[in-house]
């Protein structure tokens, strides 16, 4: 009988991504393992922490406060197992009037597409901070491209990226890392992670330390490890089909 348990199949996402890694000629540290959780419950994530999972990634900015807010509050020890609490990143297409709550539970958005959105999180950061609901003075960005120029999904034009980094260098509590992208409908995902690579190193000239690369989900992640991706979306590979809500 195949053992389908979520720790099963997380420990077979690892070994692809270490698999991926060693056919690119890559070390596996320089790839993280971002698991999404959305529609999944609490308890498939306290799973996740006990077998030593750090990073989350969730679409909706109510469902996520939720889930930080509840493992927060959850007595187990797995939680703050070696001393390293869970981070909670925005991984979905962000409205500027959420820009204010994601500032007070993310480690980083990985969907910001939009000058509004740059100046809404750089608020909204300000404001956690000075109400106190949030320690670290930094959050996190990447900047989502859309690589077919249908920003409807989510992601700016190749031309804007350029205007949008500078903006996040210029502000006081956000930090570049880098490119985020979801291959186009129906396109070759190898050839789309190959031209984000290239996009990555375009805005490297200028931004040097914006050297993260967000992309590959459950069934392209080889593909996008292959062309310099540093961390991978997994949800579906280790968690199963989303629970229907």
């Amino acid at each position: 009988m195949t053992d389908n348990t979520i720790a099963s199949r997380y420990q077979a996402t690892l070994d692809r991504i270490a698999e991926a890694c060693q056919r690119a000629g890559r070390s596996r540290e320089d790839v993280t393992l971002m698991v999404v959780t959305k529609f999944h419950p609490l308890d498939d994530v306290l799973e996740l922490v006990r077998l030593g999972v750090r990073t989350f990634g969730e679409n909706r900015e109510q469902e996520a406060r939720q889930k930080a807010h509840d493992l927060l509050e959850h007595d187990a020890v797995e939680h703050v197992l070696a001393g390293t609490p869970a981070e909670w990143s925005m991984i979905g297409q962000l409205q500027r009037n959420k820009c204010n709550a994601v500032a007070r539970w993310a480690h980083s958005v990985h969907s910001v597409d939009s000058v509004p959105l740059v100046k809404g999180l750089e608020r909204g950061m300000q404001r956690a901070l000075d109400d106190g609901s949030r320690e670290n003075s930094q959050l996190g960005v990447y900047l989502q491209v859309s690589l077919d120029g249908d920003t409807a999904r989510g992601g700016a034009l190749e031309s804007d990226i350029p205007e949008l980094a500078d903006l996040v260098d210029d502000s006081d509590h956000l930090v570049l890392r880098g490119l985020m992208s979801v291959p186009p409908l129906d396109a070759d995902p190898s050839a789309a992670f190959a031209h984000l690579y290239d996009l990555s190193q375009q805005l490297r000239t200028n931004h040097p330390h914006a050297t993260k690369i967000s992309a590959g989900m459950t069934g392209d992640m080889e593909q996008a490890i292959a062309h310099g991706s540093t961390c991978v979306r997994v949800g579906t590979a280790i968690l199963g089909p989303r629970p229907t809500h």
